[in-house]
């Protein structure tokens, strides 16, 4: 265990402990998994490749529903949109795909490709992955720097409220989960990188890029 660490978010310094693996945030109110418990990236990717992502099977198609739902309900198909984290299985984007949407793919173990980086998106969405984030203020400034103006950064993840005591929560079991946000976690976000909340649930968060002037 580090005697020193600084959140990830945003850089205060962490004191407080919620169990023996994480701390709590006293600024942005997020819950940081020690560092030295990280995984290398042999051994995340591994973890990844266990996962059941089946773009065919219904159940993670439903698992993944919230998202897909959201993008037909606020995007259109004339949008640019980026899926960042994709996974092996990129259900979301194979759905939409189907429907006449432009989506770029990303994901650091499996669709390794940064060219995605050299367009601006009307919409990103990422689907069980900020939890998954070693470095989140790099992950969403470099997120917030190529959404167009006006750009929706559509999240699934799932916030802790104090459902039951932290160390037993289920999602804090999960060993590749280093940063578990709650919703003031949200708010500091929101108003750090100068977006709207258009939604914000337990499981489910979309935030509006309030630019004056779009990148490049």
């Amino acid at each position: 265990m580090h005697l020193k660490m600084n959140c990830t978010l945003c850089q205060t310094l962490l004191t407080e402990k919620a169990d023996e693996e994480y701390y709590i945030c006293s600024t942005c109110h997020a819950y940081v998994k020690d560092e030295a418990l990280y995984f290398n990236a042999e051994s995340e990717k591994k973890h990844y490749e266990y996962h059941n992502n089946d773009i065919h099977d219904i159940g993670y198609q439903n698992f993944t529903a919230p998202v897909t739902n959201t993008i037909l309900k606020l995007c259109t198909r004339e949008m640019i949109g980026l899926d960042y984290g994709c996974g092996k299985g990129p259900v979301v984007t194979e759905q939409l795909a189907e429907k006449g949407y432009r989506i770029n793919l990303y994901d650091p173990y499996f669709y390794p490709n940064i060219s995605y980086l050299n367009e601006t998106y009307d919409y990103i969405f990422s689907c069980e992955v900020f939890e998954h984030f070693y470095n989140p203020f790099q992950e969403l400034n470099k997120l917030n720097s190529i959404l167009k103006k006006g750009g929706l950064l559509i999240i699934k993840t799932h916030l802790y409220k104090g459902q039951t005591e932290f160390k037993n929560w289920y999602y804090r079991k999960d060993l590749t989960h280093v940063f578990i946000y709650t919703f003031k976690t949200f708010e500091y976000i929101a108003q750090y990188f100068e977006f709207d909340i258009v939604l914000l649930t337990e499981k489910l968060i979309v935030l509006r890029n309030q630019k004056t002037t779009c990148p490049g």
